[in-house]
């Protein structure tokens, strides 16, 4: 496993980062096959887990927590608020009532007393920025958090916080965590960009797409298929061009002699931006899988190739991106007089 300094925090990380979104009920549920996991991650090198309050609602937190009991200074630990945890409208977003509340429910549920990186999981549109990072910057002084991060916030949003944290001295953010992956590059055109800009650690997820490059000799089926049919419907004309650019996709990973798992990751981890990509292992065995491509490195002309069957800088369908919700488009309130 090598390993990549994270932005400008200045902490040293794993080129693979354990994401546990799929323990708990949402995936696995069984807690005592999830330490496992999270053990034999940390056996292969892995130094970075990835958390979220929302994960089954604080469950995968719980097993992290349970998993890291005298292992917690092995590791850096990230975890995400402001996500919807009930139907309360104020247990979400980013205000500080929430933060507050939010970061003491996570050290509970995590068993520690400090986060690493603690991350706004979405742009809160009804929170002034100013206001969230106030609230974190306290958190940092505090030393409940080491240090903040965004997750899957456009470009512009990107730029906005890091000014707003410049000019009222704020704590800004250090890290961006956005959905990179063969089939969903648009990021390249800004954000990536931005990140850059901003000497931000980027932690990418999805680079098997949801399971599209999972290697499957069909990916429309199996465990995510089920759960996101939408995700999946080849009678969305998006998803057939993601089909037939997996299928492209495949004759070039066996010419290279790459499983495409592993050349989907090592892709990911091609870009100049990116610090760690996150993976996501639902089983034991599709976590051994995604370790043994850890130290694959894709040449220039494999690269190429790529960018021929998928451009630089688009997805195939942008329904993928649909859950980044622009409030200015999808509230007509906002757009009529």
């Amino acid at each position: 496993m090598k390993y990549r300094i994270l932005g400008a925090t200045g902490m040293s990380v794993s080129e693979f980062a354990l994401g546990t979104m799929m323990f708990g009920t949402m995936g696995n549920s069984d807690h005592e096959e999830s330490i496992r996991m999270i053990h034999t991650a940390m056996d292969a090198g892995i130094n970075f887990i990835d958390t979220a309050d929302v994960y089954s609602k604080g469950e995968s937190e719980e097993i992290v927590g349970k998993a890291l009991k005298g292992k917690r200074d092995k590791v850096l630990l990230a975890t995400k608020f402001g996500l919807p945890m009930a139907h309360d409208a104020n247990q979400s977003g980013g205000a500080r009532r929430w933060i507050i509340r939010a970061v003491e429910d996570s050290l509970r549920r995590l068993g520690t007393d400090y986060i690493d990186l603690y991350q706004m999981h979405r742009p809160d549109p009804n929170t002034d920025i100013g206001e969230t990072l106030s609230a974190l910057s306290d958190l940092i002084r505090s030393g409940k958090v080491r240090a903040i991060g965004s997750s899957t916030f456009p470009a512009e949003q990107i730029v906005e916080a890091q000014w707003v944290a410049d000019k009222h001295n704020h704590h800004r953010f250090l890290t961006e965590q956005p959905r990179y992956s063969i089939l969903n590059r648009t990021n390249e055109s800004a954000v990536l960009p931005s990140t850059q800009r901003y000497r931000m650690g980027v932690l990418s997820y999805g680079p098997l797409s949801s399971g599209w490059l999972s290697g499957q000799m069909d990916p429309t089926t199996g465990n995510r298929a089920s759960l996101q049919k939408r995700a999946f419907d080849l009678s969305v004309p998006g998803n057939q061009l993601k089909l037939a650019a997996v299928q492209q996709l495949t004759q070039l990973a066996t010419e290279v002699e790459i499983p495409l798992a592993h050349m989907a990751t090592a892709f990911v981890l091609s870009h100049p931006a990116i610090t760690s990509v996150i993976i996501g292992p639902r089983t034991p065995e599709q976590l051994k899988n995604l370790l043994a491509g850890a130290d694959v490195v894709l040449n220039e002309d494999t690269l190429d190739r790529i960018d021929k069957i998928v451009p630089p800088g688009t997805d195939l369908n942008e329904a993928d991106n649909t859950f980044l919700i622009n409030p200015a488009i999808d509230d007509k309130r906002l757009r009529r007089r």
